[in-house]
């Protein structure tokens, strides 16, 4: 039996499983779908493109037997790492929590729920500073990567056409794509390209507004992934610095969940071992009247298994 050094609370892992960030502001997991995997160390097949496409001599003679196939690929074995944070909450809160009148319904947090949820919080969004990083990153696509800069750069309305090069990107893979991933500042230069606003309203306007359901209807996409995240770049004691954890470049993907979990290619996909835990233990030596330490954490990686289903366009705008 495994021993567990830090007790895990069934109550508080349900809320830190339940509680989301709005799917318009955190999109990792839409970019990067979950697998569950079965242990934490874990083994995923690598499968060479060609042979998909390699048409061998299928006729077949009288007397004959029908050409073999062989389908191989490269076993890669990798494994997940945990993420968690704790949280000091202190006796004195939760007693005055407990002594507190409070109404039938709604009403104030418990202490250590609210500590679960602000705990998720940070771990989800430093999930999606990672993803961002690699989503964004000229390594995980192979040779299919453009830097743009000056008159490419889809904030030049009148010499870019960002319409044509996603169109001519997504041909040129061999297997389509069906995401376009952007930071919010990209999007917003995008949806009032004159390329787009003409695509969309197909007359020969230059100024206009597109939604996320136009645009990719004419990309012929399944979505749009806009990223909204805002992190604090600051080291701690400095004054606030915030970014966008999503920047200035645009990825196109074939990211699906059902091709991850029955091997088939998929640009990138995230193992996951079990659900988010938490809990608490009792903290004594903290404050006059101690408290408890809480701690919420996951253990998940993130897999790149097919560069060649992706296409990066670094530095889409200034």
């Amino acid at each position: 039996m495994a021993v567990q050094s830090f007790p895990i609370n069934p109550t508080l892992s349900a809320v830190a499983i339940a509680f989301r960030n709005p799917e318009s502001r955190l999109i990792a997991d839409r970019v990067m779908p979950r697998v569950p995997v079965a242990t934490k160390a874990f083994k995923w097949t690598r499968y060479g493109t060609a042979q998909g496409f390699t048409v061998p001599n299928t006729m077949v003679g009288i007397k004959s037997e029908p050409n073999m196939v062989d389908f191989g690929g490269t076993e890669v074995s990798d494994q997940c790492v945990d993420f968690g944070l704790d949280d000091l909450v202190s006796n004195d809160g939760i007693e005055n929590f407990e002594n507190m009148d409070k109404p039938p319904s709604g009403g104030p947090i418990h202490p250590r729920d609210l500590s679960v949820m602000m705990l998720t919080s940070l771990i989800q969004l430093d999930r999606e500073i990672r993803v961002a990083n690699t989503v964004f990153g000229a390594a995980n696509y192979g040779t299919n990567t453009v830097a743009l800069a000056g008159t490419s750069r889809w904030d030049d309305f009148v010499n870019s056409n960002p319409v044509n090069a996603i169109l001519v990107a997504a041909d040129s893979l061999l297997v389509r794509p069906n995401k376009l991933v952007l930071g919010r500042q990209v999007w917003t230069v995008l949806r009032q390209h004159p390329s787009m606003v003409q695509a969309v309203y197909k007359t020969a306007q230059n100024r206009g507004v597109v939604s996320l359901q136009m645009a990719a209807e004419a990309l012929e996409l399944e979505e749009i992934l806009i990223g909204e995240a805002w992190v604090n770049t600051a080291r701690r004691g400095q004054p606030a610095a915030y970014n966008r954890a999503w920047g200035k470049s645009a990825a196109l993907i074939y990211s699906s969940q059902t091709a991850a979990q029955i091997g088939q290619p998929s640009w990138g996909w995230t193992a996951q071992f079990g659900n988010y835990i938490a809990g608490s233990i009792p903290e004594p030596k903290r404050g006059l009247r101690g408290g408890e330490l809480v701690r919420v954490g996951e253990t998940v990686k993130e897999v790149i298994a097919a560069a060649e289903c992706g296409y990066l366009f670094q530095t889409a705008i200034a």
